[in-house]
């Protein structure tokens, strides 16, 4: 399954990180639900679905695929940290929901990483992971699209803890 596979690799991904910034023993919860709602900001502002005032239209695809990825990211992290990769075995979150107004998807987003935030639950997990799923699928993102691009991203992530990033 790939949700599994992107635990997986996420799993390491941040045993890296914290290794190398000494963050074992610290509870960085908080930095990381931050960091999501800023990614999350970052692809709202990609694709240009609440400028109204605007005429100019959304970034490339990639673009907004990678900025979509990097909120899955900080997703995954956060399910890790509270055990949550073991539920990925269930059926795929979101698939097929992904209609609607997409500002409309975002604000649902949002208020789905607030309620994980407070509850810290299994099921407020799974319900920002669906949320997120569906914010995918009304951005026009495949399951596929969707892994392959966390996988190349991943890489880069990689490559940036090399480098100092």
């Amino acid at each position: 399954m790939e949700l599994q596979k992107m635990f997986e690799l996420q799993k390491v991904l941040d045993r890296r990180i914290e290794t190398k910034h000494r963050l074992e023993h610290e509870y960085i919860f908080d930095k990381k639900v931050l960091a999501l709602l800023v990614e999350i900001g970052e692809l709202a502002n990609e694709t240009r679905c609440f400028k109204y005032w605007s005429e100019k239209g959304p970034s490339a695809r990639e673009t907004i695929l990678e900025e979509y990825v990097d909120g899955m990211h900080f997703i995954l992290s956060l399910g890790l940290m509270f055990g949550f990769d073991r539920l990925s075995g269930e059926a795929i979150p979101g698939k097929g929901r992904g209609t609607g107004d997409l500002t409309v998807k975002f604000l649902e987003v949002y208020d789905a990483v607030y309620r994980f935030q407070r509850e810290k639950t299994a099921e407020s997990y799974m319900a920002l992971l669906e949320t997120f799923y569906e914010l995918g699928e009304l951005l026009g993102f495949t399951r596929e699209e969707i892994f392959r691009a966390y996988v190349s991203k991943n890489e880069v992530n990689h490559r940036r803890q090399e480098e100092g990033y």
